[in-house]
């Protein structure tokens, strides 16, 4: 006799509110607020001044690449996004590599103090950079830094770790003690099984804190500002700045390089976004 199969049952619909059609048009209002002025800079790079300003709002009619070919064969435009890659690069691995190391402590050894420690950490979080912009300037011209790579990655190094330690903590305690147990029973030491255990579990939370890193030293403009007097070391904020001053009435062009210095930024964060909500998740639940 044929085994008869028992139908599952249906899955229970959910009830219908107002709040869900409300959450949705929030949440397509704040993403076209976001949007829109990246969509606006881009698409005025492909326009003339002139169509710019006789129709603000309207679409290049026809499409100009002059502005964008000009920006990137006229201006300084490559060595500027050299000197930010090497910045923003170097202010990335600073971040991880300091930032794994502290948390993998505050995570894994139970010491006294511990929690202070941590909670000195998060204070950091509270103290914005702008305010230590001063001091910071004048230890930097003591230690004979100005004017060069370092002056900006060390200063963003040091800024970002609270968030880097807050991120990276849940994941690393989340891991359990069986697991290092073993791994200890097996022969690994404290390091191999950071390295071969711990690190690969921990993707979500290093790509999340690498990528806020990175965007935010991309992006960043008053530091650099400050200590790279040096036309030749600047980074491609300041040569946003130095380009619109340059060519105060070339509103096109000026739109075609900003839109080509947020570009890598923001295709960095847009490829590697599932795992930056991912690392936030797991962030909030430790």
């Amino acid at each position: 006799m044929p085994a008869t199969t028992v139908p599952s049952p249906p899955a229970p619909r959910r009830p219908w509110s107002w709040a869900n059609p409300l959450t949705y048009a929030l949440a397509l209002a704040v993403a076209a607020v976001s949007i829109a002025p990246v969509v606006y800079v881009i698409v005025g790079g492909f326009r003339t001044t002139p169509q710019i300003v006789a129709d603000p709002a309207g679409l290049p009619d026809p499409w100009v690449l002059d502005n964008y070919a000009r920006v990137l064969t006229e201006s300084d435009f490559w060595r500027q996004a050299f000197n930010s890659a090497v910045i923003a690069l170097g202010t990335t691995l600073g971040v991880v590599v300091l930032g794994v190391c502290a948390a993998f402590v505050l995570a894994r050894y139970t010491f006294r103090g511990r929690e202070a420690l941590y909670t000195f950490f998060t204070l950091g979080l509270l103290f914005p950079a702008g305010a230590a912009i001063l001091p910071l300037y004048l230890m930097l011209r003591d230690l004979n830094l100005i004017n060069s790579y370092y002056a900006v990655i060390l200063p963003q190094v040091a800024f970002s770790l609270p968030i880097t330690i807050v991120i990276l903590r849940p994941f690393l305690s989340a891991v359990p003690r069986e697991l290092e147990d073993a791994a200890a029973i097996d022969g690994a030491g404290r390091l191999s099984f950071l390295w071969r255990i711990m690190l690969p579990l921990s993707r979500p939370a290093l790509v999340t804190v690498g990528v806020l890193a990175f965007v935010a030293s991309w992006n960043a403009f008053l530091l650099p500002l400050l200590v790279l007097g040096d036309v030749d070391l600047h980074t491609l904020p300041l040569g946003v700045q130095n380009f619109s001053s340059q060519y105060t009435s070339d509103t096109a062009g000026i739109l075609a390089f900003t839109s080509l210095a947020m570009l890598p930024a923001l295709l960095f964060f847009t490829l590697a976004e599932k795992q930056i909500v991912g690392g936030l998740q797991g962030a909030v639940k430790g």
